[in-house]
């Protein structure tokens, strides 16, 4: 039975789960949501399973006419209404038939709307993601954004779903998407040809973010350009976050539905939190980067996958 019926997709209107993990070595790229952070969120708020599938909307533009009285999750930056009256991000809902969410811009660059149990559709390579570039996942399984007129069903709601109740995180959980940005980096990739000043030049300066950006990496430009070894690469795995610096000189963030081969030289990786931030990073953002171990960004890492009950 329709959940959701889509009246306005907005600038890009996607369906995603967690992504397509184990097809890097088919040329198939990972997906999944640009700001896992509040893609989890938005399923614990819930009580879904990790990876029930949510639309990622991007920009704003987007909205949706509930078909069956049910609750919703809301998170993300963007500006969310119920009915055309403001309400909070970040919170669960129980939403009556008839009723419309809109997303608008707002601080971030994203928001997510998540369904009790999941939006339903046919996985495609284990996973629903939408990875338009590889035309794969989304509600017909060939890489579509969401359309005017598509309906979405919900998977069967879970048990625990007549005793929801308005959940919201903590504040210390929910990012201010108006803070400075400081992006953390791991030293990786071919950080030790670059030279001690470069290195050093790539922390101390601020870069902005251009409008050249989508779901496969974002362009940024700073006011002195990297100089790039002279050594040739031969093209390599590339990472979710690797940060490309080619012959211009301006970095280039590899993102979720990035190419899994590369040949530029990369200075670095953009840690996972470091990647939420960044994808909620409207043109015209000033970020810095600066450098963290490996060592505390995996400890990072291990210690939300464990919040998330993703790691034990």
């Amino acid at each position: 039975m329709t959940v959701l019926t889509i009246l306005q997709p907005g600038l890009a209107a996607t369906l995603q789960d967690r992504g397509r993990f184990g097809y890097l070595q088919r040329g198939i790229s990972l997906g999944g949501p640009m700001d896992e952070n509040a893609f989890l969120w938005a399923n614990r708020l819930l009580l879904n399973d990790s990876n029930c599938a949510q639309i990622e909307v991007t920009l704003g533009g987007f909205k949706g006419q509930v078909e069956q009285s049910t609750w919703f999750s809301l998170t993300g930056g963007l500006n969310w209404f119920i009915d055309q009256r403001p309400v909070k991000a970040w919170q669960n809902y129980f939403i009556e038939a008839g009723s419309s969410i809109e997303a608008r811009p707002g601080a971030g660059l994203r928001g997510y709307l998540a369904v009790v149990g999941g939006f339903k559709a046919v996985p495609v390579y284990g996973s629903v993601a939408t990875v338009s570039r590889d035309q794969l996942g989304g509600l017909q399984g060939q890489g579509r954004l969401l359309q005017v007129n598509d309906e979405l069903c919900a998977v069967a709601a879970p048990a625990h779903a007549s005793t929801q109740i308005n959940r919201r995180p903590q504040r210390q959980f929910i990012p201010n998407y108006s803070d400075p940005l400081e992006i953390p980096l791991i030293a990786t990739g071919q950080y030790e040809m670059f030279s001690a000043p470069m290195r050093e030049l790539f922390t101390r300066q601020s870069y902005t973010v251009t409008a050249e950006q989508d779901r496969m990496g974002m362009r940024l430009e700073g006011d002195e350009p990297i100089e790039v070894p002279e050594r040739n690469l031969i093209s390599e795995p590339l990472p979710v976050g690797a940060v490309q610096v080619p012959a211009g000189g301006q970095p280039i963030v590899m993102l979720r539905d990035r190419q899994s081969l590369g040949g530029y030289h990369k200075i670095g990786t953009v840690t996972w939190h470091g990647l939420n931030r960044l994808s909620q990073a409207v043109a015209g953002t000033k970020l810095r980067f600066y450098w963290q171990s490996m060592a505390a960004a995996e400890a990072e890492y291990v210690a939300v996958m464990r919040f998330f009950n993703l790691a034990r």
